[in-house]
């Protein structure tokens, strides 16, 4: 059981996260809004709290490995690398430019990614792979592979979900982010997959279900995950798209959309209010 004032202080961090997300993507620029912010807690416990990553070491063969299947989030993963030091904060300015953060993960250029995903369905591969391959070096390390549910819908995610129970990677944590909305609506209404607990299951991983923004749920669920033994496991959360930004919760428009001066201001206006409400640890 994780202490109150760490819980404070992941709190803030996702919170924080959220306002790099935004200043990110700025006035008049396209970028993946509503499925970064949804994982602003997720990625805070992760990096801030339980992975195993030196950010002055960011290549120890130690290390935990993240990948970010769901690529086109990326850019909550950069927010991550800017609060930890790995990239500098100038960045911010620069995503999705010529020279500047691209707007999936790119090993060549940024320190700090495990692999270019983006194209959907192909990072839980990435990560059997690689979970096979810390087991046959006999390294600690853990991957941590977060899926869209949206994602699920491709074909590869799911041979990769089988390989995994055939291969017993209990190294391997899944998590999906369940926000119900894809690029162009509900998913419920594109393409709709019922019970994705009980088809995990049926795959043969061990399923655990949390609110995604509640931080000790979260993190109980990433212990237990380690405690499990023989078989992969997959936490299901349950997020809001856009959190924390009334325009763009729930809101497919801002899947990958554009905010106005006015709609960027009220969103960091948004933001920083809620940080101001936040306990400190």
């Amino acid at each position: 059981m994780v202490n109150n004032d760490t819980v404070k202080r992941l709190y803030r961090i996702a919170q924080q996260l959220r306002v790099n997300v935004v200043e990110m993507i700025g006035v008049g620029k396209a970028g993946h809004l509503g499925g970064s912010l949804s994982l602003g807690e997720i990625v805070a416990a992760l990096y801030f709290h339980k992975m195993r990553f030196d950010p002055q070491r960011v290549t120890n063969p130690d290390r935990d490995r993240f990948l970010l299947s769901k690529g086109h989030a990326v850019l909550i993963q950069y927010a991550a690398l800017i609060e930890l030091g790995i990239i500098p904060r100038a960045e911010l300015k620069h995503v999705k430019t010529l020279g500047g953060l691209q707007g999936h993960p790119d090993m060549a250029k940024t320190p700090g990614m495990e692999a270019v995903t983006g194209s959907l369905g192909q990072g839980l591969s990435i990560g059997v792979g690689m979970a096979l391959g810390l087991r046959l070096d006999r390294r600690p390390s853990r991957v941590y592979v977060i899926m869209g549910d949206g994602e699920l819908s491709e074909g590869q995610l799911w041979e990769a979900a089988m390989a995994a129970r055939r291969f017993h990677v209990d190294n391997l944590t899944g998590i999906v982010d369940r926000n119900r909305i894809q690029a162009t609506g509900p998913t419920k209404d594109i393409f709709d997959i019922p019970d994705i607990e009980r088809k995990w299951e049926a795959c043969g991983w061990h399923v655990m279900t949390v609110n995604g923004h509640d931080v000790p749920q979260v993190l109980d669920a990433l212990d237990a995950a380690e405690r499990v033994k023989g078989r992969p496991a997959v936490i299901v959360a349950d997020t809001v798209k856009g959190k924390g930004i009334s325009f763009a919760e729930h809101n497919a428009a801002f899947h990958n959309g554009i905010m106005t001066e006015e709609q960027y201001r009220q969103a960091m206006a948004e933001l920083d209010a809620r940080q101001a409400e936040l306990p400190r640890a």
